[in-house]
């Protein structure tokens, strides 16, 4: 029986390989919003930070909404997921879930009570690559690539997504899911 490849693109995630040192992308989930000649960028999904939304955007309305990190890039700004479709300026990543838009509709959603933590996930910094450099990484298994759900990603407790995805992906990364996160100590 032959096994479908899963090939990069919008909608895909990339699970890193238990072995990926590297402090963003140790037991990383990134969602890809765009892949492509030009290069690729994504987004961790899976990485909590000890920040609400309200700690980090000041002039905000109240919302008790958790803060991820997000990637390496531009760490000095605030990136967001959600389900809305009517905001506008959204791009479409996957079926009903999208990428940006306008701040100021997502201010005045939160103002009338539109829009809920389950709706939205901010993200400080995203994941990108140049030209090729993604691909390149896929060849030397640094990364699975994988189908995902938009429950997945709005997920309330997605700390644990890593070693979920790897379970269901069978025995040949079930192991993987037992790896330390930090291999030194065990």
């Amino acid at each position: 029986m032959k096994k479908h490849i899963i090939k990069p693109k919008q909608g895909i995630i990339l699970i890193s390989e238990p072995s990926l040192r590297d402090f963003y992308f140790r037991q990383a989930i990134v969602l890809l919003a765009e892949h492509n000649e030009e290069g690729s960028f994504g987004i961790i999904i899976n990485k909590p930070i000890e920040a609400q939304l309200n700690d980090i955007l000041k002039d905000f309305p109240e919302f008790d909404a958790p803060v991820y990190l997000g990637g390496p890039v531009n760490t000095d700004s605030i990136f967001f997921l959600h389900t809305q479709p009517e905001i506008k300026d959204s791009l479409e990543i996957m079926k009903g879930l999208y990428w940006g838009g306008d701040i100021e509709t997502i201010r005045e959603m939160i103002n009338l009570h539109e829009i809920t933590e389950n709706d939205i996930r901010f993200y400080v910094g995203y994941a990108g690559w140049d030209a090729a450099q993604l691909d390149r990484e896929i060849s030397e298994k640094s990364w699975i690539l994988s189908q995902t759900t938009v429950a997945e990603v709005i997920h309330p407790n997605p700390e644990n997504l890593w070693r979920t995805h790897l379970r269901n992906m069978g025995k040949d990364y079930a192991l993987w899911a037992n790896f330390p996160t930090d291999p030194s100590f065990n």
